[in-house]
Parts: structure tokens; C-alpha cells; sequence
């Protein structure tokens, strides 16, 4: 019996792009240079605690969220690498508070937004954290790019996709033909496919929400949160809470065994507290291109518009028939309290 073929990143991406139109040589080559930033920040993650790249830089981000070293190290590194590849005409960072427009490169096609390091919270604590990031074709070609590049909704999305940094390190993507993970092989270093043609479960017994905000929540949200505790005839059997507090890692568990994410509006955060462009609207295309789905709790996320660049939502994604259920308990509660 002959060994199993090893098929890297580089050249998936180089077939997909001779079978599929929407995969373009540019956009490949974007993909590619993700790909060699992640590598670079894996190696410093993996060394975090050897070097002195843990704890806070003593200043916050636009989000007002502490800026950890390593979340600065990974937003220079992928704004680098993107910049260098001169196929992007400007980026979008959740770490800065306006978008950077790449000097001498007015007529590439292509803008991305980017979460550098999702959950970095956990990094001094040694739990999985991760990258996002969002792949748009400019709205005008005949303008200086702008923030109207990428006040685009999800519909509109190229390519999207996740670095996790775990156990292994694997990089997740879609652009549009199916969801193909890749995991990072440290001895040869290159991402090599593991996880071909990922479907979510239609259901699944996982439910991922920061119950300690449960006295916050819409009466439609806790009402579905006790049907996953069991606590409703519908479903006597409870269902498993999991919550790392990165949405990279809840959601690349859900992807994989089935379950719901969830992250509502709040009392103190009507609007919600994730982001859209950097993380709502790339998750939500991953998810439903593997089968799951993905809204506000009304809304599908990929038709939402944007109107501002650090724009906060609301999101229930994951397996279809979870999501659907956790609408229903919104809808009816929403219904009765009008």
C-alpha cells in the first residue's frame, strides 16, 4: 500500500485555481501570503513563554481592549506580509482605528480585514487563540481605495478564513467552493490538508455563550439558554457548555463536532460586543459554506451593511438547527413581549 500523498497549501490553492473562476491567481497568491504570516506568528506564540513577548504594552485599542504584545507583533506582521505582496490595495485591522492604504499598489483588486490575534486575552494563560481574516474586491478600481472597499456586506466576500494556534496549528478557508482546513507541519513547515470538504453537523450537543452574563441577556436569549440546560420538556436531556473565550477556538470545535456560538446583545452592549467586518462576516461565510448558519438572531450576518469600519453585532452561528432553534425562542419571546 503506497503512502498517503502530502497536498500543501500552495499547491491546493494553484488546482483549486485552474477549477475554479472566483479562485484568481491574485487572490491566490493573498491566501499564500496569510499563510507565511501565520507561520511567522505560530513560531512566536509557540516561544511565548521563553521570550518577552507575554503581558500588555500598558495601552488599549480602538476597541478600548488592552493591546497585548503578542496582538501587536501578529497586526505588524500580517499588515507586512500583505503589504509586501503588492496584490492588496489596503487593510483593515481590528487593532487600528482607521484603514491602511498601501502605498503604490492603487490598482490591486483586493482589500482584506483582519483580526491579528482573536481571544489574546488567553495568551498569558496558554489557551488556544487565533487569526480572522476577510478578503473583499475593492467596490471602485476608479477611486483611491477607502473605507467604502470594505464597508461591503458578506455577500460580497472573496475569500475567508482562520488560523487556529492549538495543539496544531491549522488554517481554515473558503472562497466560496467549500470550507478545506490545512495543519501546520513543523517539520517541513508547511500547512498541509487535513480536513477536506469540512461539513458542520446539522445538530450537535455543544452550546458556546458567556452564561455568567445570563442576568444581561433578552428574555428570547435566556429562554433558549435553559432549553440548553435542559431545563424545558422540549430537550430533557442538557446540552454541553463550552466556552474558551476565543471565538476562533469555540467555533472551530462547534465546525467540526456540531453546536451553537453564541454572543448576544446584552444590557450593557445592545449592539453586541463582536465585531462584523473583522470577525462576523468571515466566520459567517466559513460556517455556511460548510452547511451551518449564521445571523443576528433576526438577520442573516452576510446581508447585514456596514456602515462603519469597527461596526459590533450580535451573532447566533453553528450547526443549522440550533441556530434555527435559537431563533424561535427570540421570535416568540419578542412576539409576546410587544
Amino acid at each position: 500500500m503506497g503512502e498517503k500523498k502530502v497536498i500543501v497549501l500552495d499547491e491546493y490553492i494553484v488546482n483549486k485555481q485552474k477549477e475554479f473562476p472566483r479562485a484568481t491567481g491574485d487572490l491566490s497568491a493573498i491566501l499564500r501570503n496569510i499563510g507565511v504570516a501565520a507561520k511567522i506568528v505560530n513560531r512566536e506564540v509557540n516561544a511565548a513563554g521563553l521570550v518577552d513577548i507575554l503581558g500588555t504594552l500598558g495601552r488599549t485599542n480602538i476597541q478600548g481592549e488592552d493591546v497585548m504584545k503578542l496582538d501587536e507583533f501578529a497586526n505588524k506582521e500580517f499588515i507586512s506580509s500583505l503589504s509586501t505582496s503588492g496584490l492588496c490595495a489596503g487593510i483593515a485591522s481590528e487593532e487600528d482605528k482607521n484603514i491602511i492604504i498601501i502605498d503604490g499598489h492603487t490598482k490591486a483588486k483586493y482589500v482584506v480585514c483582519i483580526d491579528p490575534l482573536d481571544g489574546s486575552s488567553n495568551i498569558d494563560v496558554n489557551v488556544s487563540i487565533g487569526t480572522i481574516f476577510a478578503i473583499y474586491r475593492r467596490a471602485n478600481m476608479e477611486a483611491v481605495c477607502s473605507e467604502k472597499d470594505f464597508l461591503q456586506p458578506g455577500i460580497n466576500l472573496m475569500g475567508a478564513g482562520y488560523i487556529i494556534y492549538g495543539s496544531s496549528t491549522m488554517l481554515v478557508y473558503t472562497t466560496g467552493y467549500g470550507v478545506n482546513g490545512f495543519t501546520l507541519d513543523p517539520s517541513i513547515g508547511e500547512f498541509c490538508l487535513s480536513h477536506a470538504d469540512i461539513k458542520i453537523p446539522k445538530t450537535g450537543s455543544i452550546y458556546s455563550i458567556n452564561q455568567g452574563s445570563y442576568a444581561k441577556f433578552s428574555e428570547g436569549v435566556k429562554a433558549y439558554v435553559d432549553y440548553c440546560m435542559g431545563m424545558n420538556k422540549e430537550n430533557p436531556k442538557p446540552y454541553s457548555l463550552r466556552y474558551i473565550g476565543s471565538m476562533v477556538a469555540d467555533l472551530h470545535r462547534n465546525l467540526i463536532k456540531g453546536g451553537i456560538f453564541i454572543y448576544p446583545a446584552t444590557d450593557d452592549a445592545p449592539k453586541g460586543k463582536l465585531r462584523l467586518l473583522y470577525e462576523c462576516n468571515p466566520m459567517a461565510f466559513i460556517v455556511e459554506q460548510a452547511g451551518g448558519r449564521a445571523t443576528d438572531g433576526h438577520k442573516r450576518i452576510l446581508e447585514l451593511e456596514p456602515t462603519e469600519l469597527h461596526q459590533r453585532t450580535p451573532i447566533f452561528i453553528g450547526s443549522e438547527e440550533m441556530v434555527k432553534k435559537a431563533e424561535e425562542f427570540i421570535e416568540k419571546h419578542e412576539t409576546v413581549g410587544a
